[in-house]
């Protein structure tokens, strides 16, 4: 895994579904009695999975829905989206917030499919139960790609509307891929407004998905 990889991999999504190395996976379900909050990572595993297995013999467009109601079930998108936009969020005007997340769902499903793309015998294994961090629950998985070293990824699980769903994910344990997406977002923002954002975020869907998505 080089640095390059791993940067890829904070600042383009929600999960360690955003390098290709990483694409082709089975997935190790923890036990049963798991925690509550590890059950919707297992669930999203198993969809990412079917969309990794249709692979370019299906559209993209086509895959893109496929995996749409796992990431809006599992993510609290606008939670991570409001956290990643920081102070400059509540001084947007109402239409570029909702045209924001219109567009931020997208780039995050476009990402995912974009990578996730086929399908061998890599390993995506869940460890059963969580660590807790105050009222948050981490969801501890591990990527193995055969002949690399395991990627290690924290899902930062909190209770929302509909359950627990993540807000965060930690890549080696540590480094907040929040954290780095409200970095890379300040300068867009630096003006008070998010038309470039918007219009950044816009451009990488259509070039993550060949130009079958507009956001």
């Amino acid at each position: 895994m080089t640095l390059v990889s791993r940067r890829i991999l904070m600042a383009a999504g929600l999960s360690a579904g955003m390098l290709p190395g990483f694409a082709r996976a089975q997935t190790v379900a923890a036990p049963a009695a798991a925690d509550a909050a590890t059950q919707p990572i297992i669930a999203f595993d198993a969809a990412l999975l079917n969309v990794m297995k249709a692979g370019g013999a299906v559209p993209f467009p086509q895959r893109f829905q496929m995996l749409a109601p796992a990431v809006d079930g599992v993510f609290d998108l606008e939670r991570i989206l409001r956290v990643s936009v920081g102070s400059y969020w509540e001084s947007l005007p109402a239409a570029q917030t909702e045209k924001l997340g219109q567009v931020f769902r997208s780039f995050i499903i476009a990402t995912y499919v974009s990578n996730f793309h086929s399908y061998s015998n890599d390993l995506i294994q869940v460890a059963p139960g969580t660590r807790p961090v105050g009222a948050d629950q981490i969801v501890t998985s591990t990527f193995q790609k055969a002949g690399a070293e395991p990627l290690r990824i924290d899902y930062v699980m909190s209770q929302s509307r509909g359950g627990w769903k993540v807000q965060d994910i930690l890549l080696d344990g540590t480094i907040s891929r929040v954290a780095v997406q409200r970095s890379d977002f300040s300068n867009l923002l630096a003006r008070g407004d998010a038309t470039p954002l918007i219009a950044s975020l816009t451009q990488k869907v259509s070039v993550l998905s060949d130009g079958t998505i507009v956001s």
